[in-house]
C-alpha cells in the first residue's frame, strides 16, 4: 500500500487527484488531533487544526509546483516560514490565570505539531505524517492518564487558598508546621477591594506520597480555610 502511494502520489506529479489526497489527508490527520483538544473546550479545536494543516500542506504543494514549474528557488523556504510563523496563533492559545496557572500550552503544541504534519503531507511524506499524528494523539490521550496518575501520588502538591484575613491564614500555616507537611512555596495576594479575601498560593511537601485527593480533604478540614483547589 506505501508503495502504491509513492508511486501513484509522489512520482505522478502535481494533478489534481494528488493535490485532493494531501489536503484531505492532512485535514483528517490534524482533524483527529483537533477532536481531542475540542472534547476538552481549548481555544483551538477541530476547526482551527485542520485549517492549519491544510494551509500548511498547501505552502509545500505550492513550494513544490513553483520548483518544477520554473526549476529554480528553493523548495523548502515556505515551509521554514510555517513553522515560524505558526507561533502567532499558538500564542493567542497560551493563558495565565490569576492563580499563576498557566493554561494552554499543549494546544500550542499541538498546532504547531498539525503545521508541521501538514507540511509533511504537502511534500508527499505520508508515512512520517501518519506516524507522527498517531504517536502526538497517543500522548494526548494515553501518556495524560499516566502522567495524571504519577502527580496524583507524588509528594509535592501545589495548591491556591481563600482566606478572609490575614489572621486566617497565620493560624493556617502554624497548623500546617504541625501537620506532616512542610511548606516549600509561598505566594500571597490580596485582594483590592474593601474587605477583600487574602488568596495564596502554596506549595507543600509531604513526609510520604499520599493521594492528593486525600491531602486536600484534610487541608479543608481547617475552619480558616474559605476554599481551596489545586494548581495542575
Amino acid at each position: 500500500m506505501i508503495e502504491y502511494l509513492q508511486v501513484t502520489f509522489i512520482e505522478g506529479g502535481l494533478t489534481l487527484p494528488v493535490i485532493l489526497f494531501r489536503l484531505c489527508l492532512a485535514m483528517l490527520l490534524s482533524g483527529v488531533l483537533g477532536m481531542e483538544r475540542g472534547t476538552k473546550k481549548r481555544a483551538a479545536g477541530f476547526r482551527t487544526y485542520m485549517i492549519v494543516s491544510m494551509g500548511a500542506a498547501l505552502v509545500m504543494i505550492t513550494s513544490e509546483y513553483l520548483f518544477k514549474t520554473f526549476q529554480a528557488g528553493d523548495p523548502t523556504r515556505l515551509g521554514a516560514q510555517v513553522i515560524s510563523g505558526i507561533g502567532f496563533l499558538g500564542v493567542g492559545t497560551i493563558i495565565s490565570t490569576h492563580r499563576n496557572q498557566v493554561r494552554g500550552l499543549t494546544t500550542a503544541a499541538g498546532l504547531w505539531v498539525s503545521a508541521c504534519i501538514g507540511l509533511s503531507v504537502g511534500i508527499g511524506f505520508y508515512v512520517g505524517a501518519v506516524a507522527c499524528a498517531g504517536l502526538v494523539l497517543f500522548s494526548m490521550t494515553v501518556l495524560r492518564h499516566c502522567e495524571n496518575w504519577f502527580y496524583a501520588r507524588s509528594r509535592q502538591i501545589n495548591i491556591f487558598a481563600e482566606f478572609v484575613n490575614m489572621q486566617d491564614l497565620g493560624s493556617f500555616l502554624e497548623k500546617v508546621k504541625a501537620a506532616p507537611y512542610v511548606v516549600s512555596d509561598l505566594q500571597v495576594e490580596k485582594n483590592k477591594e474593601a474587605g477583600g479575601w487574602i488568596g495564596v498560593i502554596l506549595t507543600l511537601k509531604a513526609s510520604k506520597p499520599a493521594p492528593h485527593q486525600q491531602i486536600i480533604e484534610f487541608l479543608c478540614s481547617y475552619p480558616e480555610i474559605k476554599s481551596l483547589i489545586e494548581i495542575e
